[in-house]
């Protein structure tokens, strides 16, 4: 397999209080491949976006990268300076919001915008630029892009800003992308309009993207892999139809086990009781342990370590055993 677009190697991050420091992630790994969709998912609090954000250098301090490795195309970017960090930013690696209102300045026109980004990171001039800001706009769906361009944010609905904001993301044609809940203030229908756009998007551009969101059906829709993630680690981690159809972690099985389908008729779905813990209180050893129906006396010590199991990666003692006896086969 060709070497990934992005390689996040055992990430940390951590948040320095007056009363403590706090660690939002811990750990943290895995590969998007060029033209692959990685879906993040878990509740509130896992880390999802704080991952995305360390990735494409946005955390602000007291947050700050403590630890493991994020690469690109081989290079490593963790460690940049921040005037370095910016070139590389919107050049090579973009980010779609989930709020288009705070993506777009609303004093400046839409094509103003796209020229500056354009003009920003590829050598172009005025009138290359908004040739080029016209295609993009064409790209994404904008109707009557030549006549849309000089309009104001506020003159778009809400899946046309959201449609403007990829735009953007795509004017220097980044390698990765990371798109935070990009559907999340958007109707039903305009949410299956530009999931779609941004899959096709990858898919002919050849980006990687990391897919953060709470929505498992956009997920089920968009991705090829999938990262569950749970306070901060990696919870499970692998191709998209075996974590939706046979998840493995305990905590994956809750989230599976919570979407209603229609093909199986159950008078309650599953519930995952108590919530995610706070940064302050995450408990010894396995983080899920005091929610888990399957808890035995190891994951209240150890914290498990992802292993390798039937193609995905999980991060639970349940499957210690397995491993040990598919090393055993093998010998």
């Amino acid at each position: 397999m060709s070497e990934p677009v992005i390689s996040v190697r055992n990430l940390q991050v951590e948040f320095v209080t007056r009363r403590a420091t706090l660690r939002a992630i811990d750990g943290v790994s895995f590969d998007i491949h060029k033209g692959e969709v990685l879906g993040v998912v878990g509740e509130s609090g896992a880390g999802k976006s704080v991952t995305g954000a360390a990735i494409i250098g946005l955390i602000e301090p007291p947050g700050r990268i403590s630890g493991g490795e994020i690469l690109l195309n081989g290079r490593r970017i963790d460690n940049l300076s921040p005037e370095e960090m910016r070139k590389v930013r919107g050049r090579k690696v973009a980010m779609i919001f989930q709020d288009p209102l705070t993506s777009l300045n609303p004093l400046f026109r839409v094509g103003e915008q796209l020229v500056e980004t354009i003009r920003t990171h590829l050598q172009m001039n005025e009138r290359q630029a908004r040739d080029r800001a016209v295609e993009l706009l064409t790209e994404v769906g904008i109707p009557a892009p030549e006549k849309r361009i000089d309009g104001y944010p506020h003159e778009f609905s809400g899946g046309m800003r959201q449609r403007v904001v990829i735009a953007l993301a795509l004017c220097a044609e980044p390698d990765f992308i990371v798109a935070d809940e990009p559907t999340t203030a958007l109707d039903v229908s305009v949410q299956a309009q530009i999931i779609s756009l941004i899959k096709k998007l990858g898919r002919e551009r050849g980006m990687a993207v990391m897919l953060v969101t709470h929505d498992m059906g956009v997920i089920a829709e968009t991705a090829d892999r999938v990262a569950v993630m749970y306070a901060g680690r990696l919870a499970e981690i692998g191709p998209v139809r075996d974590v939706v159809q046979r998840p493995m972690h305990p905590y994956a099985k809750g989230l599976m086990g919570a979407i209603p389908t229609l093909e199986a008729s159950t008078e309650r779905l599953v519930q995952i009781p108590g919530s995610m813990p706070r940064l302050s209180s995450i408990p010894r050893g396995c983080a899920f342990n005091p929610r888990c129906a399957d808890v035995f006396a190891r994951c209240h010590v150890d914290q498990p370590l992802p292993l390798s199991v039937q193609g995905r990666q999980v991060a639970c003692h349940l499957y210690e055993n397995e491993r040990l006896k598919t090393a055993e086969v093998a010998r």
